[in-house]
């Protein structure tokens, strides 16, 4: 497969914005875009699954602000270098979570750290939207650092479930 042409920076003002290559015409179309970055990843994410569910696989930049200009945050160089085999010590990495890094040793090891940021982002999310769907519109202070609790401590299957739950609740108490 040839390699895409250079994700150019979005149109307009910075935000977060996914960018999907089309290879039939070789060009960077906007797929999800955002003024915050968790509503992106999540639809990056659920973009992902779906097309990897179809035996296909997606090519995305993640373009995002940063002191008032367009940067790029993930690119299929990047990706690919992800899914190389990275060989740790038992010492680990210490990468600053959710920032790129400039050196490809760091960036191997800071990769757990993004990874774990995205699906407790995505489990925040999911839980959000089932609290609204449930008609939970305007949460408490304390309400939204129990939302991120959960998020941090359940995996993805309980926060679909809790979910589900909160959606059956809300179909029920509207018919009766």
């Amino acid at each position: 497969m040839p390699e895409p042409s250079p994700c150019p920076p979005p149109s307009g003002a910075p935000r977060w914005v996914a960018m999907v290559h089309e290879a039939a015409r070789d060009s960077w179309v906007p797929a999800a875009q955002s003024p915050y970055r968790a509503p992106v990843l999540y639809a990056v994410g659920e973009m992902t699954r779906t097309v990897r569910a179809r035996g296909a696989e997606l090519t995305l930049a993640l373009w995002g602000p940063r002191g008032g200009d367009w940067r790029l945050y993930g690119t299929p160089e990047e990706k690919a270098a992800a899914e190389r085999p990275v060989v740790r010590d038992e010492r680990g990495g210490s990468a600053e979570p959710g920032e790129p890094s400039e050196t490809s040793e760091t960036s191997e090891t800071s990769e757990p750290d993004k990874l774990t940021e995205r699906m407790t982002n995505r489990r925040h999310q999911v839980l959000t939207a089932a609290l609204s769907g449930a008609g939970l519109y305007d949460l408490a202070p304390e309400d939204g650092a129990a939302v991120r609790a959960l998020a941090g401590r359940l995996d993805e299957p309980t926060v679909r479930r809790v979910a589900h739950w909160l959606a059956a609740a809300a179909g029920t108490s509207a018919a009766g």
